[in-house]
């Protein structure tokens, strides 16, 4: 209807919609600093004529004024997929990196108390007692220094299983962490659902569900998907992890036992859709957190462990041998020195002999005062080479490690950026969205006001002679 009621009805819906304009700025200034915020936006409609007008007959309408149709969260599904992604990657290399890292701390090389400054102490103190055979010190000095070697050695492969161990124990406590999310997005789905039906704001739910998504994908890797009717589908190795308001768990089947212990074998993974333990092998490599755990459980580690076991069982059969050619301070044929059980070399890698005296330093026998086995077991200590290169593999990973995560992050940057662009508050955007609210809020009274004026003259004082 056309006229100074229609204008009364103008003015008020244009009051209207200033307030929801100031009440979604203000919202959007009170989270500037919550995690997984995404500034909002207000939506607003014309209000005019009707667009289907009936039979004979037309609108004189000029204008209806304004109305709030929704609101709006500046979110980009393409983009929030690709933080998902690269989020997963880096996530995957830093955990891998952090893990490579602490092992690399653990071997203590290069440096005075590793391994390869063992060896060395050894080979140094062989070749003293060749210069001096007879002396009990000189003995005395060689024994221990092969004592080191093994307490260096087995040191060694105590840290290497000391962090097998903490990561079988982050795998596991990461799959309950994994499953706590995945179900809690579930329920994020189907209240998203339900409030979409009643038709309420569902743009904070939304923010949880985006921030669940993104968690799930930096600890196993999942894709997600946002779907039509908001929730947010999630697969993990081609199955699904989430599918609207049901959730699988992700359960360990080989390789980590349920009390942290290693069962043997690589770690394998399946997804049980609805806990009846009816599970489903995962073929697909996981991502994220756990995939670095796998990767770190199932290759690094026992690449390195296998290499330390051959330098250990080479330097034993090596010194081994040699020692067995001489002959002791009685004149007895020399024994072994170092002993290991082929089945656990590390475990039980040790030295034999508890008397100096016994140390097959003679080439000669009768007790004869020689000390040429003495130097030539100090030649047989000759795993440096193979040690160094095992070393030098390690630590060669674990700068390419370094680097890809640094490679990575750069991207990864590049996406956060480009996300906090569109999603970020910015302060001083939204101040000049709320004057400029304001000061259309003023007008809009304003008119009603002048409104009210004219309505007055035209009510109380039209026709009054004076």
């Amino acid at each position: 209807m056309a006229g100074s009621f229609s204008s009364i009805n103008t003015a008020l819906t244009a009051l209207r919609y200033q307030q929801v304009a100031l009440d979604v700025a203000s919202t959007n200034v009170a989270n500037v600093g919550t995690d997984g915020y995404v500034r909002r936006r207000v939506v607003g409609e014309t209000l005019g004529a009707a667009s289907s007008p009936a039979v004979w007959s037309r609108s004189h309408e000029t204008s209806s004024g304004v109305q709030a149709t929704r609101v709006d969260r500046m979110t980009d599904t393409l983009l929030d997929s690709r933080v998902r992604r690269e989020h997963s990657r880096q996530t995957y290399l830093d955990a891998r990196t952090e893990a490579l890292a602490r092992v690399e701390t653990g071997l203590a090389e290069p440096g005075p108390a590793g391994v390869a400054a063992a060896l060395s102490d050894l080979r140094a103190t062989l070749n003293d007692l060749g210069n001096a055979p007879g002396s009990d010190a000189a003995r005395s000095q060689a024994l221990s220094a092969a004592a080191t070697v093994v307490d260096t050695v087995r040191l060694q492969a105590a840290h290497l299983s000391d962090e097998a161990s903490d990561q079988r124990a982050h795998l596991l406590a990461s799959v309950v962490e994994a499953n706590s999310v995945a179900t809690e997005l579930a329920a994020t789905n189907r209240t998203i659902a339900a409030a979409l039906g009643g038709g309420s704001d569902t743009t904070t739910l939304m923010d949880e569900r985006d921030a669940l998504a993104l968690r799930l994908a930096e600890l196993t890797g999942a894709r997600g998907t946002v779907r039509d009717d908001g929730s947010m589908y999630v697969e993990l190795g081609g199955q699904p992890l989430v599918d609207g308001s049901a959730a699988a768990q992700l359960v360990v089947t080989g390789g980590v036992g349920a009390d942290g212990s290693a069962t043997g074998g690589p770690v394998s993974f399946a997804l049980d859709p609805d806990t009846t333990g009816a599970t489903t092998a995962l073929t697909s490599a996981l991502g994220g957190d756990l995939g670095a755990t796998v990767d770190v459980l199932d290759d690094a580690l026992p690449s390195y462990i296998a290499g330390l076991s051959a330098v250990a069982k080479d330097l034993a059969d090596h010194v081994n041998a040699q020692h067995q050619l001489g002959y002791d301070a009685n004149g007895v044929a020399g024994g072994k020195l170092f002993d290991y059980d082929p089945a656990d070399v590390l475990g039980t890698f040790g030295v034999v002999i508890t008397d100096a005296s016994q140390l097959a330093v003679s080439a000669l026998p009768g007790g004869v005062r020689d000390g040429n086995n003495a130097t030539a077991l100090a030649a047989a200590v000759d795993v440096d080479d193979q040690y160094q290169r095992l070393v030098n593999g390690f630590g060669s990973t674990v700068a390419s490690a370094r680097q890809m995560a640094a490679n990575q992050q750069a991207l990864t940057d590049q996406v956060d950026s480009a996300r906090e662009q569109l999603t970020g508050v910015s302060l001083d955007e939204e101040t000049v969205n709320m004057i400029s609210a304001q000061r259309a809020y003023e007008a809009a009274a304003r008119v009603m006001t002048t409104l009210d004026s004219v309505l007055d003259t035209l009510i109380n004082r039209t026709g009054l002679v004076r």
